[in-house]
């Protein structure tokens, strides 16, 4: 299979295990999907050659995950889960976040390595992020599920434009913490903190993929550049 020339969404898609792929050489396949593998390996700085050569043996393993079993879902189906794996699983993440963060800023406030403004930054991508999920509860969704996903084309296009500034703030919250990385001697709240924040960023883009690369692409095909 000729991979270099497909893109991202379409790779991730077809061969589980293609998102730690990609996430591990930094290739955006949740917002960036539409973009090639070699356009985005060359925006990148990577070469393709091993992540090629790794698709390879992805595509070869039997026992790989059910990563791509929802793309033979139904529209139904995949809203279904959408809600229930991401949704409602935001929903209880945040919160506890900005607690820990709130809580890591007030004792450790004078660590020139804490993470000065991250509890507010998580604030305002809850905000962000409940007012999309609600737009797409009450708009989105039951059109798909309704027969309606043809007629979908502009409230499809909004939700993009913002998953796109979900991953600008996701971009933002790993410059304010050096990569989800705690610093030499972080307290138990700190370690906490920061596997949490790895969860949420792992789920978030898993559900940007999912409604970008298989729910929305059903109904309005992104362009391939």
């Amino acid at each position: 299979m000729d991979f270099i020339d497909q893109s991202l969404g379409q790779l991730a898609r077809r061969i589980p295990g293609a998102t730690r792929l990609f996430d591990a050489h930094h290739l955006d396949f949740c917002c960036g999907g539409n973009k090639t593998l070699r356009a985005a390996a060359a925006a990148a700085g990577v070469d393709t050659q091993p992540i090629v050569d790794q698709l390879q043996v992805l595509l070869g393993r039997s026992d790989a995950s059910g990563e791509g079993e929802w793309q033979h879902a139904s529209a139904g189906e995949l809203v279904a889960h959408v809600l229930a794996r991401y949704h409602a699983v935001h929903r209880e993440q945040l919160p506890e976040l900005i607690r820990l963060a709130r809580k890591v800023e007030q004792v450790h406030g004078e660590r020139a390595d804490c993470p000065h403004g991250l509890a507010d930054q998580l604030a305002a991508m809850a905000q962000e992020l409940e007012s999309h999920m609600r737009k797409e509860e009450n708009v989105l969704f039951p059109m798909i599920a309704g027969g309606h996903g043809a007629m979908a084309g502009g409230p499809i296009s909004v939700m993009r434009m913002e998953h796109d500034d979900h991953g600008v703030a996701l971009r933002a919250i790993e410059q304010l913490t050096s990569g989800i990385v705690a610093p030499a001697g972080a307290c138990t709240t700190w370690r906490a903190l920061y596997t949490g924040l790895r969860t949420f960023r792992e789920d978030l883009m898993a559900h940007i993929h999912t409604e970008n690369n298989i729910l929305f692409e059903r109904f309005a095909p992104a362009m391939v550049h």
